[in-house]
């Protein structure tokens, strides 16, 4: 069983060489090639998972090099839960973008550029789920990095550079970081794997093993966008292709938070910076709330809750109980599905209206009943309505705080309650402008053109405007619309775009042509997204047992020990 732990790794990384050897030919080849070795991933993140959970932890030192020469993989509970449910939303993106790059008609980019891309990024996530010493977890993220500033830029596009290059410049400076806490961490242990960690940084004086703490819980707070390191998310993840946003805003900010899940239970027991991490998850759900209250783009609003929901998976981890523990692990699996989904909604109100501007939308409930069903139920599953799965991990985490006490412990079950009252506040006011009123004058129609951003220059507004009315009477029924920054000065007749409005793009950056009948690999793959959110709350009292197991083995640190040095 142990043999089957480098897999999730290994598969997409070969796969990806296969695919990039075949090039952009053979479209229904290269996406059953995709669909067919993240559906074995998986599978195999199911096995591990299980075996895990009736075993114990599973671990392979690459090459039979024991550490700290070697490279060591393992897979415990927390490890097989976040692979399995990260393959399992990572398949249903794929699946989705291959809908939205049929509708699109962009065969090279999807499978020629976006399918390799994705493949490496999900090996990358896979890589920081299993990786059992600091190089490796560090190899993992530049592997992510490498991939998703591909994926961030795809099609080339100026706002898509400038919102990649962002997101590249904090994502080195984090790796910077990183590598000098390795190498601090090396020069005083003598090891970077993390069992042989976790019995020699006690040995070390508490200033030293203070600032390590420090430094790694730095560098995972930027992975995963906790406030007052989270300013780079609003700008960085809105521009991308719909389901690029959906899997950076459901797994990219995770990753980090499973580090620190993992270096703080594993490495920093009993840790000193826990105030500091209470401080930080309290400023996380409330800055990042009301961020949300102030926006009117969807996609920012859902950028915004992303932060303030990190707060509180922070929250259980700075308790370091083993029902906070327990609550982080189940909010974390939540949130990765639950905010997937929301992403990928707001991707098909984009592509049936060609906006996710809240003013410029209205009466969805009525003219699309099902997508209305599909934003309504994830959104309510976010806000915590009972009995969601949102719900479960709120109240394990707030019930963690009262059993904890204390100032900083009630603060933070008052910030919780707040924070879920205003995610309330803020998905009732989407669905209140998106749906429930009628729709503002001036919509836009089906067949209507979208003109890309990179199509919008300053002092060309009548040459843009005179053609989309040329490309709206070539591609589709309607007439052209200017959804630059400067719209509405052209012919075609557009509604003038608020200042920051993101504008409608394939997966090139080109214009695409809104329709109402949403193509159907994009809803299905939706609606299993949000099936997969309510089986957590079907599934609520088996998923409760196993991660209260999984705190006690993370809290325990022998059998993750024993594992790995087989002692």
């Amino acid at each position: 069983m142990n043999a089957l732990v480098p897999l999730p790794v290994l598969l997409p990384l070969c796969v990806t060489g296969l695919k990039l050897a075949i090039g952009p030919r053979l479209h229904r080849l290269q996406r059953f090639i995709s669909i067919a070795v993240l559906g074995a991933v998986l599978v195999l993140s199911a096995v591990l998972m299980v075996a895990a959970d009736r075993h114990g932890p599973l671990s392979v030192h690459l090459g039979d090099f024991a550490p700290p020469v070697g490279i060591t993989l393992v897979a415990d509970r927390l490890a097989g839960l976040m692979l399995t449910v990260s393959s399992a939303v990572t398949l249903l993106v794929l699946v989705y973008s291959l809908g939205q790059g049929m509708a699109d008609r962009d065969d090279q980019a999807p499978v020629g550029v976006f399918h390799p891309a994705y493949l490496i990024l999900v090996a990358g996530v896979s890589c920081t789920f299993l990786a059992g010493d600091l190089v490796n977890l560090y190899v993992g993220f530049e592997i992510m990095l490498v991939a998703s500033f591909v994926l961030l830029t795809i099609g080339g596009t100026a706002t898509r550079i400038r919102a990649g290059s962002t997101y590249v410049i904090i994502s080195l400076f984090s790796s910077v970081l990183f590598l000098i806490a390795i190498a601090m961490t090396y020069a005083v242990a003598g090891t970077v794997n993390l069992a042989q960690l976790s019995l020699r940084l006690q040995e070390v004086p508490l200033g030293v093993r203070t600032l390590l703490e420090a430094m790694l819980l730095t560098v995972f707070a930027i992975k995963a966008a906790v406030f007052p390191l989270a300013a780079w998310l609003p700008d960085s993840y809105p521009t991308a292709p719909a389901p690029v946003t959906a899997v950076f805003a459901g797994l990219l900010t995770k990753v980090g938070v499973y580090s620190m899940l993992r270096t703080q239970t594993l490495l920093f027991p009993g840790h000193r910076l826990g105030d500091l991490l209470m401080l930080a998850a309290l400023a996380s759900m409330v800055v990042g709330i009301l961020g949300a209250v102030a926006q009117t783009d969807l996609k920012r609003v859902l950028s915004f809750t992303l932060i303030s929901h990190i707060g509180y998976m922070v929250f259980g981890i700075a308790l370091a109980g083993h029902g906070s523990i327990s609550g982080a692990i189940v909010y974390v699996a939540h949130h990765i599905t639950v905010q997937t989904t929301l992403f990928l909604v707001a991707g098909l109100i984009e592509r049936r209206d060609g906006t996710t501007e809240l003013t410029r939308l209205g009466g969805l409930a009525k003219a699309a009943p099902l997508l209305a069903v599909l934003f309504f139920v994830p959104a309510m599953n976010l806000a915590g309505i009972p009995p969601l799965s949102g719900f479960i991990g709120k109240l394990g985490l707030m019930r963690a705080g009262v059993d904890a006490g204390g100032g900083w412990a009630w603060a933070l079950v008052a910030g919780s309650a707040a924070t879920s009252l205003l995610t309330l506040y803020v998905m009732a006011k989407v669905w209140n402008l998106a749906f429930w009123r009628d729709a503002p004058p001036g919509a836009e129609e089906e067949g209507v053109v979208l003109e890309s951003a990179e199509d919008d220059e300053p002092g060309d507004d009548e040459d843009d405007g005179e053609e989309e009315t040329a490309s709206g009477s070539g591609r589709g029924p309607g007439r052209g619309s200017g959804r630059g920054r400067d719209a509405g000065a052209g012919t075609g007749g557009g509604l003038p775009v608020p200042a920051g409005a993101v504008v409608s793009e394939g997966f090139l950056g080109q214009s695409i042509t809104t329709t109402k009948r949403l193509p159907w690999p994009m809803t299905a793959a939706t609606g299993a997204a949000v099936a997969l959110g309510l089986s957590y709350t079907v599934l609520g009292g088996p998923l409760t047992t196993f991660t209260q197991d999984a705190a006690t083995e993370l809290l325990a640190r022998t059998p993750y020990i024993e594992a790995v040095l087989g002692r």
